[in-house]
């Protein structure tokens, strides 16, 4: 199964007041390229999504898909962005996973592929307590056209439509690895997660 990488950075950072989260230092290196890091040797080529001028993502060295679907209806709209650009590449799914997670399992995309059957469904991570985090997701490419409908119909919930699309669970041993930097303190955390390593 051919499977593409697709970085979410689509959101307006409102926690973070506003700017691009994506492009945040983190360790030297902009929280995006983390991300990055941790799918690229899994995934057979790696985009981003986001909305805007691309231009300012130009140092991650990526391509940037803007959302398909105006009015910044949200993560579902750059889950599509990211199955239209996979479909493009000749892939049969594209995982997505967020450009605020620098901590992702090393195991990510192997296991999101294996419990979606290869492709067959999509597979949607978990932490050890059964805390979803339905934007680290394994997407089927054949999912577009119901995606599409969904959002035409002003559906945005990433975990509603995932559910029925009938998508399994894969739950990972350490929550920590799913942590989200939407704040400032949370940035500041993850610096020192860093610098204590």
């Amino acid at each position: 199964m051919r499977t593409v990488g697709v970085i979410l950075a689509g959101g307006r950072a409102r926690r973070m007041g506003g700017g691009d989260k994506a492009l945040l230092d983190l360790a030297g290196r902009p929280l995006a390229a983390h991300v990055a890091g941790e799918l690229a040797g899994h995934v057979a080529a790696l985009a981003l999504n986001a909305n805007g001028d691309p231009a300012r993502f130009a140092r991650l060295g990526l391509p940037v898909l803007p959302d398909p679907v105006p009015g910044w209806p949200g993560p579902l709209a750059g889950v599509l962005a990211a199955l239209d650009w996979a479909a493009g590449q000749g892939a049969d799914a594209a995982v997505t996973a967020p450009a605020d997670t620098p901590f992702l399992p090393p195991d990510l995309v192997p296991r999101l592929r294996a419990a979606s059957g290869e492709g067959a469904r999509p597979a949607v991570a978990a932490g050890p307590e059964g805390a979803l985090h339905p934007l680290c997701a394994l997407w089927p490419v054949r999912l577009a056209p119901a995606l599409r409908d969904a959002l035409d119909r002003g559906e945005a919930k990433v975990r509603e439509f995932a559910a029925g699309q009938g998508a399994v669970t894969v739950a990972f041993t350490s929550e920590a690895a799913f942590f989200n930097v939407n704040t400032p303190e949370d940035l500041a955390a993850a610096r020192a997660r860093l610098a204590a390593r």
